[in-house]
């Protein structure tokens, strides 16, 4: 016996049709395996928005609780713009001499973090690694001989 795939949406459209047959919330509910709390929800998304409400919503928040504001990420990228040699500890004392008491003023890791979220963070240059110079090592001959 082969598998019988069904999709979310044909689910819902099917249980929606079996309430507007006239079957009672709890039975129908119950013959799928869901609450009634999540039968009305499915139900009267139905009834407001039709048939397009029965597909799945995104699960994206709409707003993230601790994101900073546009104008303010705005501006950290128009300083550092302005001031390209400017790193992120210069641009957040600018920001707490212009924005005092205004906003929330950012960590400097947050306007670092920015910074590189637009491509403005520049790579540090990394050292030439010095070797050490010296005589070479000297054999010994029996323990605590080079002492």
């Amino acid at each position: 016996m082969p598998w019988r795939e069904t999709s979310v949406m044909d689910e819902r459209l099917r249980f929606v049709a079996r309430l507007l047959e006239g079957e009672g919330m709890s039975e129908v509910c119950r013959s799928f395996g869901i609450s009634r709390k999540t039968g009305y929800k499915i139900f009267n998304r139905y009834k407001e928005d039709g048939v397009d409400a029965l597909t799945d919503r995104s699960r994206r928040p709409v707003r993230y609780a601790n994101q900073l504001p546009d104008p303010v990420e705005a501006m950290i990228v128009r300083l550092k713009k302005e001031k390209p040699h400017w790193g992120a500890r210069k641009i957040r004392e600018l920001l707490v001499r212009r924005l005092a008491g205004d906003v929330r003023i950012p960590a400097r890791s947050t306007v670092h973090a920015v910074l590189d979220r637009h491509g403005l963070v520049a790579q540090a240059r990394r050292r030439a690694r010095h070797r050490a110079q010296g005589t070479a090592l000297s054999d010994a001959l029996a323990p605590n001989d080079l002492w």
